[in-house]
């Protein structure tokens, strides 16, 4: 017998969310992923999920946020929340070149970053079950935040012995930890973008996507940008302290501590006082959702089969092989080469203001009837821009001195991610304007999450696969100790036993970096062109039979 208060609902939408990659997993939100005004959002009444606002019958809500603005600084702060562990995730990727382990171990943490581009598999159970009195969305964001919270507390304890064990970091450990961290994090973003579109009138729902761009660039940063800067010793004794010291102020352990406590805290006033209906009491309530879990499920896999979006999907999850190399392993060998951590992480700041003007200027050229035109002539331009990378990591030691690096060199690395913002984004901008322009408008909220989602996935196989082979096509010599070599861990221990010393001869790095940009100009001209045909498709070709 199903208890009374466990209702199964019809699935809503699920919007996709993800994060710009400046090289070295330094990941500015807002880029190849989440755009600063979501589409979504004005598709949603008529996506999958026909959402319910509530209209007063008895009193007129006065126009702007000033009678929402409480709900407002409550999303704001969610989405502050959502961000943190995201940028916690995004540093730990700095702190372990730092220490050193191999590039298959980087590619191995790479996974945390999945389940944003994932979270279509398991959104429409989170839309379908809750507890009626608790409310829709409270019942999965509560419980996720305060695992995440708990998460959090568990590695303050833990952190320091896997990051300092006898054996190096114990990555395997680290990875599974923090995918769980990112697999909470993409759960509460499913449950909080629902409640968002709820929680604000009909007049204020646009500012939803506001409050998720905004408070997750500021999550995002506390948890990056912010920390590793506390965290650097090197950091904290040139800028923040009179008198030097061998740490900074804040370490790993005590900052997830302290956004333990937080998200804790937080969550359990959010949960006590905090009602989620209470804003329609006397309201009146449109329908709520057309479909159910297995009918979402089912319409998914029928947009899949058609034959238009198999195409344009498969396009989509090999058009980023070629700059996999440039955007995943670029930042990673520049830490390598000796550039504190904590500097290319602050090398983000001056883009954000670049990430919000590129959307206003490119999209004037995306407006029209064919926005992968620019996506087209974008791309050769983004691969140079990779080749660009290799180059500047070929000459970072040889700009080394005693005291680091020189500023010149700091304002090249800041024009190269520049240049690299402005490819990236007329790529991106173009993609979505082509997602919204074929959407079927009869079910686009769940076509527009589909297609953003493949988007999203097309980026993050290629960033895995680019920081696997990284040490396989790496080739080293052992010098000073015959008849040793260093194909190996193994062969590197015995050649250093007898005295020896590996010495690269040929990183593969820039091997990789040759093939990404082989294949990436094979495939701007054999499949660029099939996919820019793809916009002389008919309406028709892009319509989805159950949706009629």
């Amino acid at each position: 017998m199903e208890h009374p208060e466990l209702t199964t609902h019809k699935n809503g939408r699920q919007r996709k969310v993800a994060r710009t990659t400046l090289p070295g997993n330094i990941r500015v939100m807002d880029g190849e992923g989440t755009s600063s005004s979501d589409p979504e959002v004005e598709e949603e009444a008529e996506g999958l999920v026909k959402v319910f606002y509530c209209e007063d019958t008895t009193h007129t809500v006065p126009p702007g946020i000033r009678g929402e603005l409480g709900n407002v600084l409550l999303l704001l702060f969610l989405y502050v929340l959502q961000g943190i562990p995201l940028g916690l995730a995004g540093s730990i990727p700095l702190i372990l070149q730092s220490k050193s382990v191999s590039y298959k171990d980087q590619a191995f943490f790479s996974f945390v970053f999945w389940p944003f581009s994932l979270k279509l598999l398991w959104a429409p159970l989170v839309d379908a079950l809750y507890y009626s009195r608790f409310g829709r969305r409270k019942s999965w964001m509560v419980p996720t935040q305060y695992l995440l919270g708990l998460f959090m507390l568990y590695l303050s304890g833990t952190v320091n012995s896997l990051m300092q064990s006898e054996g190096g970091p114990k990555v395997v450990t680290l990875t599974a930890v923090f995918f769980m961290l990112s697999f909470l994090a993409a759960t509460q973003d499913i449950a909080v973008d629902g409640w968002a579109l709820t929680m604000l009138s009909r007049a204020n729902v646009g500012y939803a996507s506001t409050c998720n761009s905004v408070g997750q660039t500021a999550g995002y940063f506390l948890g990056n940008v912010l920390f590793l800067a506390l965290e650097s010793a090197d950091f904290c004794n040139k800028y923040l302290r009179a008198e030097p010291k061998d740490t900074g102020l804040v370490t790993l352990s005590e900052f997830l501590f302290f956004w333990g406590i937080v998200f804790l805290v937080s969550t359990t006033l959010v949960a006590i006082m905090k009602r989620e209906n209470e804003q329609c009491r006397g309201k009146q309530r449109a329908p709520e959702e057309t479909q159910g879990v297995m009918e979402t499920y089912k319409l998914l896999f029928s947009i899949i089969k058609m034959p238009t979006v198999f195409t344009f999907c498969s396009l989509l999850l090999t058009a980023k092989i070629g700059f996999s190399a440039a955007d995943a392993v670029t930042g990673l060998k520049l830490v390598e080469a000796g550039v504190p951590k904590e500097q290319l992480a602050l090398l983000a700041v001056p883009m954000v203001p670049l990430q919000i003007l590129l959307p206003v200027i490119i999209s004037k050229y995306t407006a029209g009837p064919r926005p992968l035109d620019v996506f087209y002539k974008a791309f050769p331009f983004r691969l140079l821009i990779g080749l660009g990378y290799a180059l500047l990591v070929w000459w970072t030691p040889s700009v080394k001195h005693e005291g680091g690096f020189p500023l010149y060199y700091y304002a090249i690395v800041l024009l190269s991610y520049a240049l690299h913002q402005v490819a990236l984004y007329s790529m991106y901008v173009a993609c979505m304007a082509f997602h919204a322009k074929v959407s079927d408008p009869l079910i686009g909220g769940t076509y527009m999450t589909l297609l953003n989602t493949v988007t999203n996935l097309g980026g993050n196989w290629p960033s895995t696969l680019a920081l696997w082979m990284v040490d396989p096509l790496t080739w080293k010599e052992c010098q000073g100790a015959a008849g040793q070599s260093c194909g190996s861990p193994e062969e590197a221990g015995l050649c250093a036993k007898e005295g020896g010393v590996c010495v690269t001869t040929l990183d593969g790095y820039y091997v990789e970096s040759a093939l990404c940009v082989v294949i990436g100009l094979a495939w701007w001209v054999w499949f660029g062109k099939k996919m820019r045909r793809l916009q002389d498709q008919t309406p028709a070709a892009w319509r989805c039979r159950a949706s009629r």
